[in-house]
């Protein structure tokens, strides 16, 4: 179930929140628990399994996490157990298939004959995000760094929450283990959430879903039959779409844990308006930044342990990053790239760009939308058809078209949209909405999204979440 659907918003919210709301306060952790495993069953009804796979996980690091916290001559083995217990069914379903298909490839080119299976089952929605939650929780308790949770209901809801189950933000326990024991509700907090639960659904299907349209116009034309003006906009359209699809996710997510009482962490932070990848990085899917600098980076030894082993660090957390987005050749080309960008910023060309603000937007208009082509393409030979219609000039037997027309009939169709995408990215609408917050112009403003959004989503003119795939 997806929050820009009429299921979600005029069916499951509704009963559910009523049902919340009438909850004794302390039935309300049951309540929420109950209410997410039936928000995940509509999600994978066609694979239910996936259901006892995320129970499995909520029951097996509950009693985990008991383990560690009070068998102490035990607790690295009873860690690295949770852990190969989490990784092992996240490699599985996301990287065992990808695995074996290129040992197959090797195979082959050794001319050895043989070759294994390759198991590709569907990815269970949500399964990154519930994986490094329920890591992080186990790394904590080893470290010391949180209490364990000593209710199974508690624990089970802080995994399966719905708000952030399917596609984030990463919170973990040790950031929601008070608000999971006692929380307030009120008048305030449901109207607070309700903003910004409506601010995000317009983003992701008012802006993400139509400027999205553009970059499926493009990839149906087929990249080499499109001129350089039209990549160029296609690329933008695509940079647009996934920032908006995260971005008023996270909005929704926010908005619907404030009207149950949580604060969930927030996930961007304008990058668009960044000088540098690396601020950029600080700012994009914060949580998920996080979570690798804290369980990865720093245990690898951060940046403490000499230039070498900082930049054997930062590759590790670039490439794992990538592969956390998706099993593909493009995603770990994807992190190769941002590794080797963010450490030339980190040698001298960081310091230049934010001495320079000019100098530093002009580099991420280009470094921008250029890595994403690397995350949104994944045949690496399309990608370099794609780089020649983007800088045809740098073809050898390449045709150099740049005003072949078509980016005039696409841009009358998706200027607004564009325009709008290039808009928001920027904190002014932000900013503008919270002097008007409280004005009577903003809630009318803000029912105008609502149903607006609520239309196109009626029409068909809406797109799954890109995170879901994750």
């Amino acid at each position: 179930m997806e929050f820009n659907s009429i299921d979600f918003i005029f069916k499951f919210l509704p009963v559910f929140l009523l049902v919340y709301a009438v909850c004794p306060a302390g039935w309300k952790n049951g309540c929420l628990f109950g209410g997410s495993l039936v928000f995940y069953f509509y999600g994978v009804k066609d694979h239910p399994a996936y259901l006892i796979l995320l129970l499995c996980s909520a029951g097996v690091n509950y009693v985990l996490g008991i383990l560690i916290a009070n068998v102490r001559s035990q607790r690295k083995k009873l860690l690295a157990a949770g852990l190969v217990y989490n990784f092992f069914w996240l490699f599985l379903f996301k990287y065992s298939g990808f695995l074996a298909e290129n040992i197959n490839y090797l195979l082959a080119g050794a001319g050895a004959g043989l070759a294994i299976p390759v198991y590709r089952p569907p990815l269970p929605i949500g399964i990154s995000f519930y994986t490094f939650q329920a890591a992080a929780y186990l790394i904590d308790l080893y470290r010391g760094r949180t209490v364990c949770e000593s209710s199974l209901i508690r624990f089970g809801m802080y995994l399966s929450m719905f708000p952030k189950l399917v596609a984030g933000p990463i919170a973990v326990y040790r950031s929601m283990k008070k608000e999971i024991k006692r929380r307030k509700c009120s008048i305030g907090k449901i109207e607070e959430g309700l903003r910004e639960f409506t601010i995000g659904l317009g983003l992701k299907v008012l802006i993400a879903d139509q400027v999205g349209g553009l970059w499926r116009e493009v990839g149906a034309i087929g990249f080499e039959s499109i001129s350089a003006p039209l990549a160029w906009m296609g690329l933008i359209a695509f940079s647009l779409q996934i920032y908006f699809d995260s971005y008023g996710y996270s909005l929704m997510a926010q908005g619907l844990g404030i009207i149950l009482g949580f604060h969930l962490p927030g996930n961007f932070a304008h990058p668009y308006m960044s000088l540098t990848m690396t601020e950029f990085w600080r700012r994009w899917h914060i949580t998920l930044g996080s979570w690798f600098r804290e369980y990865v980076y720093i245990p690898l030894g951060g940046n403490r342990k000499g230039r070498w082993k900082t930049c054997r660090n930062l590759l590790a957390v670039w490439l794992l990053t990538g592969v956390w987005h998706g099993a593909s050749w493009n995603f770990i080309l994807w992190g190769l790239v941002l590794f080797l960008l963010i450490l030339m910023e980190k040698n001298g060309l960081g310091r230049v760009l934010n001495r320079w603000p000019a100098a530093g937007h002009l580099y991420m208009l280009f470094a921008i939308p250029l890595t994403w082509l690397l995350f949104a393409v994944t045949d690496l030979s399309e990608i370099a058809v794609y780089l020649q219609r983007l800088f045809p000039f740098l073809g050898e037997n390449s045709e150099a078209v740049y005003f072949a027309g078509d980016y005039l009939k696409y841009g009358k169709l998706y200027g607004f949209s564009l325009a709008a995408g290039l808009i928001f990215m920027t904190a002014g609408p932000r900013k503008l909405y919270q002097r008007w917050k409280k004005s009577p112009v903003s809630a009318a403003v803000l029912l105008v999204i609502f149903w607006f959004s609520v239309y196109c989503i009626k029409q068909g003119m809406n797109d799954p979440f890109l995170y879901f795939q994750f």
